[in-house]
Protein backbone atom coordinates (compact mmCIF):
# COMPACT_ATOMS: atom_id res chain seq x y z
CA UNK A 1 0.00 0.00 0.00
CA UNK A 2 1.38 3.59 -0.98
CA UNK A 3 1.62 5.96 1.44
CA UNK A 4 0.85 9.79 0.95
CA UNK A 5 1.28 12.69 2.94
CA UNK A 6 -1.72 14.83 4.21
CA UNK A 7 -1.15 18.29 6.08
CA UNK A 8 -3.51 19.12 8.58
CA UNK A 9 -3.81 22.95 9.73
CA UNK A 10 -4.75 24.18 12.71
CA UNK A 11 -4.14 26.24 16.04
CA UNK A 12 -0.72 26.20 16.98
CA UNK A 13 -1.91 26.16 20.70
CA UNK A 14 -4.05 23.33 19.75
CA UNK A 15 -1.39 21.63 17.92
CA UNK A 16 0.98 21.77 21.22
CA UNK A 17 -1.89 20.34 22.84
CA UNK A 18 -2.28 17.42 20.93
CA UNK A 19 1.19 17.14 20.25
CA UNK A 20 1.59 16.52 23.96
CA UNK A 21 -1.63 14.45 24.57
CA UNK A 22 -0.74 11.92 21.91
CA UNK A 23 2.58 11.90 23.52
CA UNK A 24 1.34 10.97 26.80
CA UNK A 25 -1.08 8.45 25.06
CA UNK A 26 2.51 6.55 23.90
CA UNK A 27 1.70 7.23 20.13
CA UNK A 28 2.89 9.93 17.60
CA UNK A 29 0.48 12.90 15.99
CA UNK A 30 0.72 10.73 13.07
CA UNK A 31 -0.45 7.40 14.44
CA UNK A 32 -3.15 9.14 15.99
CA UNK A 33 -4.11 10.33 13.04
CA UNK A 34 -4.29 7.14 11.29
CA UNK A 35 -6.05 5.24 13.60
CA UNK A 36 -8.61 8.19 12.97
CA UNK A 37 -8.89 7.99 9.81
CA UNK A 38 -9.11 4.29 9.72
CA UNK A 39 -11.94 4.31 12.50
CA UNK A 40 -14.02 6.81 10.43
CA UNK A 41 -13.84 4.83 7.18
CA UNK A 42 -14.63 1.91 8.60
CA UNK A 43 -17.71 2.28 10.65
CA UNK A 44 -18.38 5.64 8.36
CA UNK A 45 -18.74 7.52 11.51
CA UNK A 46 -17.26 8.64 14.56
CA UNK A 47 -17.59 5.74 16.13
CA UNK A 48 -15.02 6.45 19.83
CA UNK A 49 -13.85 8.64 22.20
CA UNK A 50 -9.97 8.62 22.79
CA UNK A 51 -8.98 10.32 26.13
CA UNK A 52 -5.95 10.44 28.62
CA UNK A 53 -6.62 8.41 31.28
CA UNK A 54 -5.62 9.96 34.30
CA UNK A 55 -4.46 6.80 35.60
CA UNK A 56 -1.52 6.03 32.29
CA UNK A 57 -0.33 9.62 33.00
CA UNK A 58 1.02 8.55 35.90
CA UNK A 59 2.76 5.04 34.07
CA UNK A 60 5.99 4.85 32.04
CA UNK A 61 5.23 4.96 28.32
CA UNK A 62 6.01 0.89 28.17
CA UNK A 63 3.50 0.27 31.76
CA UNK A 64 0.68 2.44 29.52
CA UNK A 65 1.64 0.66 26.63
CA UNK A 66 0.94 -2.78 28.23
CA UNK A 67 -2.90 -1.07 29.41
CA UNK A 68 -3.53 -0.55 26.53
CA UNK A 69 -2.45 -3.89 24.77
CA UNK A 70 -4.32 -5.43 27.70
CA UNK A 71 -7.26 -3.55 26.91
CA UNK A 72 -7.71 -4.37 22.85
CA UNK A 73 -7.01 -8.11 23.77
CA UNK A 74 -9.81 -8.02 26.16
CA UNK A 75 -12.10 -6.52 23.77
CA UNK A 76 -12.01 -3.10 25.87
CA UNK A 77 -11.43 -1.08 22.46
CA UNK A 78 -13.35 -3.29 20.02
CA UNK A 79 -13.24 -0.47 17.09
CA UNK A 80 -9.68 -1.43 16.66
CA UNK A 81 -8.31 -4.94 16.04
CA UNK A 82 -5.16 -5.83 17.89
CA UNK A 83 -3.51 -6.40 14.60
CA UNK A 84 -4.73 -2.68 13.36
CA UNK A 85 -3.15 -1.45 16.49
CA UNK A 86 -0.07 -2.87 15.95
CA UNK A 87 0.45 -2.11 12.62
CA UNK A 88 0.10 1.59 13.92
CA UNK A 89 3.05 0.66 16.15
CA UNK A 90 4.93 -0.54 13.71
CA UNK A 91 4.31 2.24 11.11
CA UNK A 92 5.55 4.81 14.10
CA UNK A 93 8.44 2.72 14.51
CA UNK A 94 9.29 3.20 11.01
CA UNK A 95 8.42 6.98 10.76
CA UNK A 96 10.67 7.19 14.35
CA UNK A 97 13.82 5.49 12.93
CA UNK A 98 13.52 7.66 9.45
CA UNK A 99 13.50 10.67 11.32
CA UNK A 100 16.72 9.65 13.10
CA UNK A 101 18.10 8.38 10.32
CA UNK A 102 17.49 11.97 8.47
CA UNK A 103 19.43 13.86 11.50
CA UNK A 104 22.23 11.38 10.93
Amino acid sequence: MAQVSMTVRMDSQLKQSFDALCARMGMSVNTAMNVFAKAVVTYRKIPFEIKADPEWESMGDFEAFREFRRMAESGLLPDLTLDEINEEIRLAREEKAAREKAKV
